[in-house]
Parts: structure tokens; sequence; C-alpha cells
């Protein structure tokens, strides 16, 4: 991805650009949709800056998270993880949510666009005056290849009712 659109988005967040701002934009560019952990951002970060500290990637992430560029999630298996919260050149306003879908059984993170919760937002502004500002959904479950291993085993029960 383009430095410059990095530059750009820095510069109209009034933000300082800096070697390691740019770095960790451009690495969770290039890997959209990993949802990376600040160790895993670190371990890509030392190959082309070996000298990089892990504190130094933990203030930046915290920095481009407080400036809504880069999302914050949780996918309740104990680690934060970090996922680009805009692409370049998109407006803030226009920012369409996704969501994730987690297997229970692989730990696969799938994302989705599909944003059904326009509708609940719009009823919760007419009905309470209440103003949806940000959303999260993470559906769990399991996926088809874990659905598949387990119809050939048929020694989980539990996904054995879920399927049937």
């Amino acid at each position: 991805m383009n430095e410059n659109i990095f530059k750009q988005m820095l510069k109209e967040k009034k933000l300082k650009v800096t070697r390691q701002r740019l770095l960790v934009l451009e690495l969770m560019a290039a890997h959209p949709g990993e949802h990376l952990t600040a160790e895993e951002i670190y371990a890509l970060a030392q190959e082309r800056y070996p000298e990089i500290g892990l504190a130094t990637i933990y203030r930046t992430l915290q920095v481009l998270v407080d400036l809504q560029l880069l999302d914050k999630l949780s996918l309740d298996d104990g680690f934060a993880r970090y996922e680009l919260s805009q692409l370049p050149g998109e407006a803030q306003e226009k920012r369409h949510h996704h969501h994730h879908a987690i297997c229970s059984g692989c730990g696969t993170v799938f994302s989705f666009e599909e944003d059904l919760l326009d509708t609940l937002e719009q009823s919760l502004r007419e009905r309470l005056g209440f103003v949806v500002t940000d959303h999260e959904v993470k559906l769990f479950g399991y996926c088809r290849s874990c659905i598949e291993k387990q119809k050939d085993r048929h020694s989980d029960r539990q996904i054995m009712e879920v399927i049937d």
C-alpha cells in the first residue's frame, strides 16, 4: 500500500508522521483480515527494523487506536487484536462496521460485512432517543471444516447436536 496514503491519514488526524506509525499501518494493510496481536505485529516489524522495541509497538498501537485508525478487538482468546479501522481514503462517517464469526473448534476468525443492526439502531433512535455510536458483533459456532471433521469422527456430541 502506498506510504503517501498513510502519511496523509496521519496528517488528517493531526498526528506526527513517524517511521514506527507508518510501519504499523503498512504491516496492518499487508495482513488484511488477520487480526494481529501486538506480539505478531512486533515480530513482523523486527523483520524490517530489528532495533524496534515491543514497548514502541504497544505505544504506537494505542495512539493509532485512539485516533481510530486501528480497531482493537477481543476475540475471547485472551489477546488484544488489531485491524485497520478504515481503508485509506475512506471517510470516517462512511465507515462500515464489520463483524466476526469465530469457530469454537479451530479458532478461525471470519470477518463479514453484513450489518443487520441498522434496523435495531434506527429503532433505538426513534423509540428511546438513543444514538448508537459503535457496536461489535461476535458470533461463536463451528466452521464448515470442523463440522465435516466431526461428522467423520462422530465423537463430539455437542457439535453433532448443533449439526442436527
